[in-house]
């Protein structure tokens, strides 16, 4: 009896853990750049149970028939393996504000050995040094002249510097060519992350390699950078919330066998043997 209830305890936790993700998503449906994240549910392993004693049953013949030793698999529950964000291409609004800048895929490859399509990030840095990825690209000017983003990480070039800009009138071709009004011309770093599920989310909309730096786009990679325009988020709000009704309602039935498993407890210890 306690191994269902083990059992409907964890699909309550599974549940639970599906819908603050779930909700996490839809509360970053309207965030530039955001890359919705799927979960991977897996079940714990089977057990096989078997009979402690094989003992023959007697019959009323006095001829003994054999039990059957194998009873048969027994699931011990669900769990939440990992989070993996999906890196889906996101729409792209314009805005009208010369420092918003969004990354336009076009052909990327996928990625022989992992299977997984290639994803193309911004490369931003913090004061101490420390390199990030984003496709956020609500950036902004800093008080000492630097391309950055809202947060205050410095968005950088094709040589992994900072980006100095006199005043936002500044123009920004389709290859990631930034013009300024002194005539300044700098390459806008774009990196290429040819399997992104080596990528690990911090918040922010910033990812971190687990793999070292990335290089910057290829030749075979092909983008285009538009400014004036925000990608938004690959957030898909209907499908999202039919996914929370769906665990809410999962979550439910899982309380509900707890339940049953509770009465069936309190009557064996209070009810059943009592003497009269």
């Amino acid at each position: 009896m306690l191994r269902g209830l083990y059992t409907a305890a964890s699909g309550m936790l599974a549940q639970e853990r599906r819908v603050d993700w779930l909700t996490n998503n839809l509360a970053n449906a309207e965030t530039p750049g955001y890359k919705a994240d799927a979960a991977a549910m897996r079940a714990f392993p089977e057990l096989l149970m078997s009979r402690l004693e094989d003992q023959p049953i007697p019959t009323a013949s006095k001829r003994a028939i054999p039990t059957q030793t194998v009873i048969g698999p027994l699931n011990t529950g669900v769990y939440m393996q990992e989070l993996i964000p999906n890196f889906r291409q996101g729409d792209v609004k314009e805005t009208g504000l010369a420092t918003d800048i969004a990354l336009v895929d076009g052909q990327v490859p996928v990625d022989r050995t992992s299977g997984q399509r290639g994803a193309l990030f911004f490369a931003v840095a913090n004061g101490q040094g420390e390199v990030r990825y984003t496709r956020n690209g609500h950036f902004t000017l800093s008080p000492d002249g630097y391309l950055t983003t809202q947060e205050g990480w410095y968005v950088l070039d094709a040589n992994g510097e900072r980006i100095p800009l006199s005043s936002e009138r500044f123009a920004v071709h389709d290859d990631g060519t930034i013009i300024d009004e002194n005539g300044t011309t700098t390459r806008l770093g774009v990196v290429f992350a040819a399997n992104p599920q080596t990528l690990v989310k911090e918040g922010n909309g910033l990812f971190r390699s687990t793999t070292g730096p990335l290089p910057q786009a290829p030749g075979n990679v092909t983008y285009t950078v538009k400014q004036r325009f925000l990608e938004r988020s690959n957030v898909d709000v209907e499908r999202t919330m039919t996914d929370l009704l769906a665990a809410y309602r999962t979550f439910e039935a899982n309380q509900k066998i707890v339940q049953a498993y509770d009465r069936s407890l309190d009557k064996a210890v209070n009810e059943v043997g009592r003497l009269k």
